[in-house]
């Protein structure tokens, strides 16, 4: 059946992940790692298997090994590896990788169309409006697939070495790739509809459990077909990343790669927009309808403003004398709503409501940690507003649950304070990586997802397991667990990172700069 677009990321993800690992323990990062290693030359094969297109020999091998360009017969017989340079041979397999991927990527959207969408007995227990949502435009994404990989292969199929292919994604991307911000601008709805559709439709559970059991599926769920767009889109701007790292620097191929590069990054950011946008306006209406204000009515509710961080603190009484302490609650309880542009400070209310009590442009905060005092103040900072709502200064003492989360607090409020390891407005430390070895789902909205394989900066880090740290390929910013990833040891890999890094980026650099904070979150 060959691999399944699925299977085809996974291996190449945790292979990424066992050569960094490798050449992580080696003093010289350049040495080959085992992948990349010149295989000696082969026999001559006979004229048929010769002519064999590249990316069907790999989706017809189903031996555990992930295969390489130089693998092929006939790049093997041919005498070329011989001849070319191993920067070239790397950018070959860089190259080769794209194609292969996409084949792979187009037979799994032939499988959702083929097995799930056009299923006879799915087609009569979903209504066409369920379909529409479940499916959406599926068909012309797939359709598009269809028309990358007939030009990626006839570009394959012109010569032995492929000259290049981040001209054919250009075009595509510039031409083509706007249904993935349909598809997955869809994607709320999409998840809410397959959740609903579980619960109350028992024919349509137990005809999705039955296709999932499919040979086919090779034990995949069902919708790890429908999130396919997505991870491929994202997917398809680090495989350019990985050949635009491999280019001559000033040719014409760096060109071409920055251009896909460009294009795809405008892609894949609306359809990040387009996911948030939805889930950020029901979550918005949510909170306005719990809030009841003390002071000046704010108006919460508007197209630029979205959450970042919410939840309880504990706010410092002050106590006058020891007796004050004795007797009086030293804390009590506030809820705080932060939000891109806007702090509002509340107190819980019967009947899941909250009483506004302060609010302050987010600009006008300023946090400061205290020095150790003891464990009655443990994990307490200071957070002063210049102008609150009464259009004066204002401080609060506050007390966190934990190390962790007092920090993420700090961070949120004042995003541009210096961080433990770099400051936000250089980047040219030498400040901690990881590299992520288990992926990770954000279950707050200060926190990062993170895929198999992503390296990251390491901002901070807390005692209580937590890391705040920069992904290099697309500088998202974030929390997530310490158990998630492993740290790269070797200065010189950290070098080699943010080096491609800066070259990936040097063309939109100064364009990220300038927006600022609002692309951290």
């Amino acid at each position: 059946l060959g691999l399944l677009y699925q299977e085809y990321r996974d291996k190449s993800t945790r292979q990424e992940i066992e050569t960094r690992r490798l050449q992580d323990s080696q003093t010289d990062p350049e040495e080959s790692s085992p992948t990349e290693e010149t295989p000696p030359e082969a026999e001559p094969t006979s004229t048929t298997e010769s002519k064999a297109p590249a990316q069907i020999s790999l989706l017809r091998n189903s031996n555990s090994r992930f295969n390489l360009w130089q693998d092929l017969p006939e790049i093997r017989s041919s005498g070329v590896l011989s001849i070319l340079q191993p920067d070239e041979i790397k950018l070959q397999e860089a190259m080769f990788e794209l194609v292969t991927s996409e084949a792979s990527y187009y037979k799994s959207l032939n499988l959702l169309v083929s097995h799930f969408m056009e299923n006879e007995r799915l087609k009569k227990i979903l209504h066409q409006s369920e379909a529409h949502i479940l499916f959406s435009n599926v068909l012309d994404v797939m359709a598009v697939s269809e028309r990358f990989l007939l030009d990626l292969e006839q570009r394959v199929e012109e010569n032995i070495v492929i000259s290049d292919v981040c001209d054919i994604v250009y075009q595509h991307t510039v031409n083509h790739f706007s249904v993935y911000i349909t598809y997955v601008s869809n994607q709320t709805y999409q998840e809410r509809a397959y959740k609903q559709l579980l619960q109350e439709k028992p024919a349509f559970r137990e005809v999705i459990s039955q296709l999932e059991l499919d040979p086919k599926c090779k034990g995949l769920s069902f919708s790890s077909f429908l999130i396919l767009p997505f991870q491929r889109i994202t997917r398809l701007k680090l495989l350019v990343q990985n050949i635009l790292k491999k280019v001559e620097e000033k040719s014409d191929r760096e060109t071409t790669a920055l251009d896909a590069h460009k294009e795809l990054e405008t892609v894949v950011k609306a359809c990040n927009e387009g996911v948030r946008k939805m889930s950020r306006t029901e979550q918005m209406i949510s909170i306005q309808k719990k809030l009841e204000f003390k002071i000046k009515s704010v108006p919460i509710i508007s197209h630029s403003r979205w959450l970042l961080k919410q939840g309880e603190l504990q706010q410092m009484n002050g106590p006058k004398t020891s007796r004050t302490l004795r007797t009086k609650k030293l804390f009590r309880e506030i809820y705080l709503f932060l939000f891109n542009d806007l702090l509002v400070i509340c107190r819980q209310i019967p009947g899941d409501k909250y009483q506004v009590f302060d609010s302050a442009p987010r600009g006008l905060l300023r946090v400061e940690e205290l020095e150790d005092q003891g464990q009655s103040l443990a994990n307490v900072f200071i957070l002063r507003l210049l102008e609150n709502a009464d259009d004066r200064e204002a401080s609060y003492m506050l007390k966190a649950s934990s190390q962790s989360e007092m920090k993420r607090w700090m961070i949120s409020l004042a995003p541009n304070r210096r961080t433990k390891f770099v400051s936000f407005t250089s980047r040219l430390v030498d400040c901690p990586q990881i590299q992520c070895v288990h992926p990770y789902v954000a279950q707050q909205p200060d926190e990062l997802s993170l895929e198999l394989a992503d390296v990251l900066n390491i901002l901070d880090k807390t005692d209580d397991g937590w890391i705040f740290g920069e992904r290099l390929h697309d500088q998202e910013r974030g929390w997530f667990p310490s158990s998630m990833g492993e740290e790269i040891l070797n200065p010189k890999i950290r070098a080699q990172n943010l080096k491609e890094c800066f070259r990936v980026h040097k063309s939109d650099d100064s364009q990220r700069r300038k927006l600022g904070s609002r692309n951290r979150q």
